[in-house]
């Protein structure tokens, strides 16, 4: 199980990762390891303000389909384009070429709302 010590993570499984006033979001290897093979990826918010915890796509695995929650309140810029036919790329590397969004961060002070490594490790019993 990795769990990168750069990233904030949330308690429905996404990380984030900031870069400035932007930053780049997806679902951790907890989580896709959980949903099993993913097939699919549904985001169809680029270009949209969305707040904190709104469903900003889906991910559909074998077993299941699960909603993505932002992290904190932004724009979507980016979706990654790499997802369309390489849906795969999250199970095989979730914190490289499996990212989902980039996002302009509207309120940095969200981000202290987010788990650490040890509190997001924790959480997942691990």
């Amino acid at each position: 199980m990795n769990f990168p010590e750069n990233l904030k993570y949330t308690k429905d499984h996404e990380w984030i990762r900031v870069e400035g006033n932007t930053a780049i979001v997806g679902i951790t290897d907890f989580a896709q390891g959980e949903l099993g093979d993913i097939v699919y990826v549904e985001i169809e918010t680029e270009g949209e303000e969305l707040a904190h915890e709104a469903v900003f796509g889906t991910v559909e695995a074998v077993k299941t389909v699960s909603d993505l929650f932002m992290p904190i309140s932004g724009k979507v810029l980016e979706v990654n384009p790499n997802l369309v036919s390489n849906p795969e790329s999250v199970n095989k590397d979730p914190y490289g070429t499996g990212w989902m969004i980039k996002i302009n961060i509207k309120n940095p002070a969200e981000l202290n709302s987010l788990l650490d490594v040890a509190a997001y490790k924790a959480l997942t019993g691990h």
